[in-house]
C-alpha cells in the first residue's frame, strides 16, 4: 500500500467532517434572526407619483383655428395695454360692428382675431401713442349657413364644430341636387365689411375636375342653386 494515501485520507476525512450545533445554539439563532427583524424600520410604500392637473377650456370644441372670422353674436373682451378704462366687452352686432370707448363703435366683423385688433389699434392711434390690444373671443355664436334653390332640403345649417365646410359638402348636407337643377349655376351670397359680395360658381366643374379649386363657406353665407332650363 502506498503509504501516502494511507497517511493522507484519515486526515482529510477528519478534516471536514460536518460540524453538529445543540439544540439550544440552533434556537438562540432563530432568536436573533426575530428580534434583528423586530427591530428593522418597516418598508415604506413609494409615494405615488404626481398626477398632472389639467383643465379642459370651455370651448374646447369650438371653432378655435387661427382663421376663424369673426360672426354676428359673437362675443369678445378687449383689453388695452396700460389702459384699464378701456377694457370692455361686447356681443358683435348682426352689421359686424361693437361699442367701443372713445371710438363709439369699430367694426369687427368679418375679420380674423389679428386682423380686429389691428383694425382697433389702428383707430385709437388718433388718442393714444401705440396702442397694444389683447382681443379674445368669450363666446361664439352658432354658425350657420343656408341653402336655397333646387336642394332636396333647403333651409339653415349649422357649421360642424371647429370644421371648414365646401361648397359641395354644403349641399350635401342639403340632400344634394333635386331632378331639374342646375349644378353649373350657383350663388353664393355673403355679408363682408366693405358690403356684399356675390360669387357665382360651377358646382358641376368642381365635382367633376379633381383639381378644381374648393369654396370654403362661412358662416351666414347664403347659396342658391338655380333651375335647369332643360
Amino acid at each position: 500500500m502506498n503509504p501516502i494515501f494511507s497517511t493522507c485520507t484519515p486526515l482529510s476525512l477528519g478534516r471536514f467532517r460536518p460540524t453538529r450545533l445543540h439544540p439550544f445554539q440552533v434556537l438562540f439563532v432563530l432568536l436573533l434572526s426575530v428580534l434583528s427583524l423586530r427591530g428593522a424600520p418597516p418598508s415604506q410604500p413609494p409615494p405615488p407619483a404626481a398626477i398632472p392637473l389639467t383643465a379642459t377650456p370651455a370651448t374646447a370644441n369650438l371653432p378655435t383655428s387661427p382663421a376663424y372670422r369673426l360672426s354676428a353674436n359673437d362675443i369678445v373682451h378687449i383689453r388695452v395695454y396700460q389702459e384699464e378704462d378701456l377694457e370692455t366687452s361686447a356681443r358683435i352686432g348682426k352689421n359686424g360692428v361693437i361699442p367701443f370707448p372713445l371710438l363709439g363703435s369699430v367694426q369687427i366683423g368679418g375679420r380674423t382675431v389679428p386682423e380686429a385688433s389691428a383694425a382697433i389699434e389702428a383707430a385709437l392711434r388718433a388718442y393714444i401713442i401705440r396702442p397694444q390690444i389683447a382681443l379674445r373671443i368669450v363666446e361664439y355664436t352658432k354658425r350657420k349657413f343656408t341653402v336655397l334653390g333646387q336642394v332636396n332640403r333647403p333651409g339653415t345649417y349649422d357649421f360642424p364644430d371647429d370644421s371648414a365646410l365646401s361648397l359641395l359638402e354644403g349641399i350635401g348636407m342639403a340632400g344634394g341636387y333635386t331632378r331639374i337643377a342646375n349644378p353649373s349655376r350657383i350663388t353664393v351670397k355673403r355679408i363682408e365689411p366693405q358690403g356684399e359680395q356675390v360669387f357665382r360658381l360651377d358646382g358641376k366643374k368642381m365635382a367633376r375636375e379633381k383639381n378644381a379649386l374648393r369654396f370654403e363657406l362661412r358662416p351666414g353665407d347664403t347659396l342658391e342653386i338655380d333651375e335647369s332650363l332643360f
